[in-house]
């Protein structure tokens, strides 16, 4: 598979299907399996997201797929996952494609990634936020949920054995609570330094600095509320869709709440595609 050189040096591969327009999508090519296939379907994810994508969109677009996500997991930038990194690393995956002008699609914090990228970059032919606000954005929430997360992997509770740990019943009750931190603290930590290098970011002023057609969407119930140990943070994504619908739309913004969904919901690719691809084909194809 093609490879594009990340700002840290490492390698992160990316696969291309289809032609015409590119469009960039961070996403996992590969469907989950298993256990793991199963706990993310209780929680409302999707394991074929990626899969489902790439395939709903590659007949009439050059998709260039890659897990970002997965990438940094698996190889944490602990210090140097900043907004400013994060834009260079999706300009290099487009360099390494060939991708001169290219649209992007990303969800939660790869949306907020999009912003970052959009600012910096006058190469976009259209960019697409889902589950995050370009507007009134929860950035200081989630910097103080990130830094739980981080605390708890620096300082790790002894964690429940499989016989008693009931995440299936966390999953049904949506029970952010009680989620238990696996993850060590270089992966915690990344994203830290990524939510520390948007403190004080004024989205409504970086308005003017995005210059290509833009997409924003996120479920109408997109909201999460976390228990003491999370420093009981209340992250709503939904509301400043709902509240700030109009001031959006003077930016530029097209605006899609999509009624009842929650964060997890609204990220599955049965119900992405019918927002995503009649916008990308009306913006993208409508301009050849």
């Amino acid at each position: 598979m093609p490879e594009a050189i990340l700002h840290d040096g490492a390698r992160l591969e990316f696969e291309v299907q289809g032609s015409g327009p590119a469009v960039l999508l961070p996403v996992n090519p590969t469907p989950i399996e298993g256990e793991q296939a199963d706990r993310m379907l209780a929680w409302g994810a999707d394991p074929a997201l990626g899969r489902t994508l790439i395939d709903g969109l590659s007949d009439a677009f050059r998709v260039v797929a890659f897990d970002y996500e997965g990438h940094v997991e698996a190889t944490p930038k602990a210090a140097t996952l900043t907004p400013a990194n994060v834009a260079a690393d999706l300009l290099a995956v487009a360099d390494a494609a060939g991708a001169d002008r290219f649209a992007y699609y990303g969800y939660s914090w790869l949306a907020l990634s999009g912003l970052q990228l959009a600012i910096r970059t006058d190469r976009l032919s259209g960019l697409v936020m889902g589950g995050f606000p370009p507007l009134g954005g929860p950035y200081a929430e989630m910097l103080a949920v990130t830094n739980a997360a981080h605390a708890m992997a620096l300082d790790p509770a002894p964690q429940s054995s499989q016989e008693t740990y009931d995440w299936a019943a966390a999953a049904e009750e949506r029970d952010w609570s009680s989620v238990e931190v696996s993850r060590t603290p270089e992966q915690t930590g990344q994203y830290v330094t990524l939510y520390e290098g948007l403190r004080g970011f004024d989205d409504r002023a970086a308005q003017d600095a995005v210059g290509c057609p833009r997409l924003c969407f996120a479920g109408s119930a997109d909201v999460i509320e976390y228990g003491e140990q999370w420093g009981g943070v209340r992250v709503d994504i939904a509301g400043p869709f709902l509240r700030r619908r109009a001031e959006l739309e003077s930016f530029g913004w097209d605006v899609r709440v999509l009624d009842g969904l929650d964060h997890m919901g609204a990220m599955r690719a049965a119900t992405v595609l019918p927002v995503l691809r009649p916008w990308l084909e009306d913006r993208l194809l409508g301009q050849r």
